[in-house]
């Protein structure tokens, strides 16, 4: 049975029931329908604000493979498998984004037993979160735009802001605007970023309350004049209006998983080019509500958890109990040199190869981060007994311990190991410290990233990344955590580079202040922050039958 079909069938709970479950009063809750609402984080916060936070579990991965290892169905099966064996947990998870639903991944809800629901709704408009995102976006963009036409009192010299859409959309990377020809036009050259990997998305998932948000906003910086100053929205007497726009936005949603787990799920940054985490709001109530709270950080441990831990939980003052290294069989082999239409078949060697990956992963977590870390397996049924005795062999020499999950296919009941050994582990004392510290210089923030996270030998930068550091520390921006955009597919800033055997260095194009957001972004590589569709992409195969049902979502 495929996913959607899975999640169709499974009777969900009202979501005045899951509220009540998570201890969320009716005067915090606002629904949208049955099975979907927001919750009023003031008035919660307001309510347990001497509470004791719970326990924060953080799920990361390996290096994946292009269709990911499963951290979005691990997390939801943990918790399922937390309240299986009678804890009180609660998900704190990102929103699914347009693109990769309709490009190369079809869906992010999870998978088989292990589903946040209603996935249809999840993963296609939800609350209107990230609408209203894109529409405050290009509201500043318009407002812009306005001003030059007008007479532009600022002097834009520069405008730096993209609009943004919330799909994968190549064509839209460059673009020319003003072409009209109308009188007192300007034309000048914009581009598209995904919604998902614009500045608000980020500052959305930041703030910590709704002034907060419009203290960000308005700090954005959009432009520069003729003598290099930054103009900001906050020059263009726009930053009320956005937050207008976000007010409903910046409330987490509450929903379910198919075993009627509560699950808060809000903000959608993608981990590879921004900081791929859900919202600090969501993250701090969840804590407040349950004893565990578990969340995800997007891809690998070298992107989502290095920006969780270095950004997220330096600025919200986080840190997390224990963190969960996902790993698959098949991905360990293809990050060992097994070719990608091969890795379903046994081979040790390439095995023992890939694990070199998960070494890595797990020695920044535990010996550089100073975490509890256990590794799960997202269990697949050409995985071989073989295999799984030479990886267990491997962590036994670290002292790490190894979950079999299989929540995908049993649900909660796949998941109480790892949520056993998850309850001891969260108990263990940590010496948990950053990357880096607030006060080095950009450079150093980079490299320390890029030669103790990614294992680099250094850093090169172009002449015009170079300057914009000059710029930046002259702005007084210099003490910002930085934002490294990479690819996720290695730990180099090559895609193709699996198993990072040669030296190589990190090659940085291009540096972005993001003022709002309150960080700095070092793009890399061939990065794209508008990613493009693949050949056969996902939307080609989603359609809605003459009963009014989705199909093709997974």
């Amino acid at each position: 049975m495929e996913d959607i079909e899975i999640a169709r069938y499974t009777k969900l709970d009202n979501i005045v029931e899951i509220a009540t479950k998570a201890g969320i009063k009716e005067d915090e809750l606002e629904q949208y329908g049955k099975y979907k609402a927001k919750i009023d984080s003031k008035k919660l916060f307001k309510r347990l604000e001497s509470k004791q936070n719970g326990k924060l579990i953080l799920v990361t991965s390996i290096n994946p493979t292009p269709l990911g290892e499963g951290k979005t169905t691990m997390a939801i099966g943990i918790a399922d498998g937390l309240s299986r064996i009678g804890k009180k947990a609660i998900l704190a998870l990102r929103e699914p984004s347009l693109g990769p639903v309709f490009g190369i991944k079809g869906g992010a809800t999870g998978g088989g037993h292990a589903q946040v629901a209603p996935m249809e709704e999840i993963n296609l408009h939800f609350t209107g979160d990230i609408h209203a995102i894109t529409s405050a976006n290009d509201l500043l963009s318009a407002i812009i735009d306005n001003h030059i036409y007008f007479g532009n009192e600022l002097g834009f010299e520069k405008v730096t802001w993209k609009r943004c859409i919330d799909l994968n959309d190549r064509q839209l990377r460059k673009v020319e605007t003003g072409l009209s020809g109308e009188k007192n036009i300007v034309k000048r050259e914009d581009g598209f970023d995904i919604t998902v990997a614009s500045e608000i998305m980020a500052i959305l998932c930041l703030a910590t309350d709704l002034q907060d948000l419009k203290r960000r906003i308005g700090n954005i910086i959009v432009g520069y004049n003729k003598e290099g100053k930054p103009i900001t929205a906050k020059d263009l007497n726009a930053e009320g209006s956005l937050t207008v726009l976000l007010k409903d936005a910046i409330k987490p949603n509450l929903v379910q998983t198919l075993e009627h787990t509560p699950a808060i799920i809000h903000g959608g940054p993608f981990a590879n080019i921004a900081h791929g985490c859900n919202s600090v709001i969501a993250t701090k109530t969840a804590l407040k509500l349950a004893d565990y709270t578990i969340t995800e950080a997007g891809f690998g441990s070298d992107l989502g958890a290095e920006k969780f831990l270095d950004i997220k939980c330096r600025k919200a003052n986080l840190k997390p109990d224990a963190v969960v290294c996902v790993a698959t069989i098949r991905a360990l082999k293809y990050h060992g040199g097994q070719p990608k239409d091969q890795i379903k078949e046994e081979n040790l060697e390439a095995l023992k190869n890939g694990i070199a990956n998960l070494n890595r992963h797990l020695d920044n977590l535990k010996n550089k981060f100073g975490l509890n870390v256990i590794v799960a397996i997202n269990k697949f049924s050409t995985d071989t007994q073989a295999e799984i005795n030479l990886l267990k062999q491997e962590l036994d020499k670290q002292n790490i311990e190894l979950s079999l999950v299989e929540s995908h296919e049993k649900g909660s009941t796949g998941a109480v190991n790892i949520a056993e050994k998850l309850v001891k582990l969260v108990e263990k004392e940590e010496n948990f410290k950053y990357i880096y510290q607030d006060e080095d210089t950009i450079k150093e923030k980079i490299e320390k990233v890029a030669i103790n996270i990614y294992g680099a030998e250094g850093v090169e930068y172009s002449k015009e990344a170079l300057e914009e550091i000059e710029k930046i520390e002259k702005l007084g921006f210099s003490k910002y955590p930085v934002c490294i955009a990479k690819t996720q597919y290695s730990f180099s800033d090559d895609p193709k580079n699996l198993e990072c055997k040669e030296p190589f260095k990190i090659h940085v194009n291009e540096i972005n202040i993001k003022a709002g957001a309150e960080f700095i972004v070092a793009i890399t590589g061939k990065i794209m922050t508008m990613p493009g569709l693949p050949r056969n992409p996902a939307a080609e195969k989603i359609d809605i039958d003459s009963d009014g049902n989705i199909v093709g979502i997974f």
